[in-house]
């Protein structure tokens, strides 16, 4: 039996630490530009309690979305220990394409794989390099992609990124910038003979709600009094995205387990979009409810605290670190069943269960 498998990760970190404090000093406006009169402190201390957030990294003034996708990338295919000439396809997920320093214009031509591809030197034209947008769950949907590519004997390896400048089309007068960050992660998924009970991908779940919640994340003016208003940053609607994303992303994410015949006490570990810690919380605690279980307290790896939400860069990341051993108290082992999840604009939702 064949499955697609997951042969190498990397991940690029930025060094640039963006801690909580460094907010202290911002005034903050509402979405109908009212200034909000509560102590920037106050409004600092609320955030961390309800995100998880301590800390985001940003990316350097001269690092592009692109350049991370290749570091990232690099790494993927250092572990997997590939030739990159036997790439089939480059999908890098994004939202905003190279964001230049102190700009807000999305610069996505050409491609952000295409520039990938470029700069790791691969010339076989029979590589394809094509760009992904499906918000937060870009990367996670990637790897969907390159799966039914694979099943359809259009491809046998691929190379999946998830990049985002997300400091730089946020708003800073608006209190939900704090939760945006910077990163890349990536992956190399090949197409395997792995027997009945090998390693690769084992079922997905994909949902679409484009109806009232289209525009629960969005793009729009500054909420300064008097911005100019053709200058537009991303902003969304907090309340409605959490009560969005617990409702829906856990019978999604039961969906795929149940598609994959897994029961949910094989599961060892869950990695969630880091978008916020008590939503994340609350997803993972509604998944087991509705199988009348209790999660295990070390089923949920997180990374959000130190490295804030960097859309479709948290997944990848977050796996990269925990195969690499630097997550403390995480460690995953052949065998080890683990489910992807993640939840963003569109509104889009997807999960894929995975044996290591």
């Amino acid at each position: 039996m064949k499955r697609s498998v997951i042969t190498g990760t990397g991940s690029f970190i930025p060094p640039k630490v963006k801690a909580n404090r460094d907010f202290i000093t911002n005034d903050f406006y509402g979405e109908q530009h009212d200034k909000i009169e509560t102590p920037s402190q106050e409004i600092v201390d609320k955030f961390k309690a309800i995100t998880g957030i301590e800390e985001r990294r940003y990316a350097d003034t001269e690092m592009r979305a692109s350049d991370m996708a290749f570091f990232a990338a690099r790494e993927a295919i250092d572990m997997s220990g590939i030739d990159p000439e036997t790439i089939d396809q480059i999908i890098v997920a994004h939202n905003f394409g190279d964001v230049l320093n102190n700009t807000i214009q999305s610069d996505a031509i050409p491609s952000l794989a295409s520039r990938v591809k470029h700069e790791l030197g691969i010339k076989s034209p029979a590589c394809i390099a094509y760009d992904l947008l499906f918000g937060c769950p870009g990367w996670v949907q990637g790897l969907i992609h390159a799966d039914a590519f694979f099943k359809a004997g259009i491809a046998k390896k691929a190379l999946i990124i998830g990049t985002e400048t997300l400091s730089r089309v946020i708003d800073p007068f608006d209190r939900d910038s704090m939760i945006f960050s910077d990163g890349a992660g990536a992956c190399i998924l090949e197409y395997k003979e792995t027997g009945e009970e090998g390693s690769g991908i084992m079922g997905a779940s994909v949902q679409s709600h484009c109806t009232d919640e289209a525009y629960y994340i969005n793009m729009e003016s500054s909420y300064l009094p008097d911005s100019d208003p053709s200058i537009r940053y991303i902003k969304m609607k907090g309340r409605k995205v959490y009560e969005y994303a617990v409702r829906h992303v856990p019978p999604a994410m039961k969906d795929c387990l149940d598609k994959s015949g897994i029961d949910i006490d094989s599961l060892k570990k869950v990695f969630i979009h880091q978008a916020n810690e008590k939503m994340d919380e609350a997803m993972i605690n509604k998944l087991y409810k509705l199988y009348d279980k209790t999660p295990p307290k070390d089923v949920m790896p997180m990374s959000i605290h130190l490295l804030g939400n960097s859309s479709v860069a948290t997944i990848p990341t977050l796996l990269d670190l925990v195969l690499r051993g630097k997550k403390e108290g995480h460690e995953l082992h052949p065998g080890d069943i683990v489910l992807f999840a993640s939840v963003g604009a569109g509104m889009n939702i997807n999960a894929v269960s995975y044996r290591i």
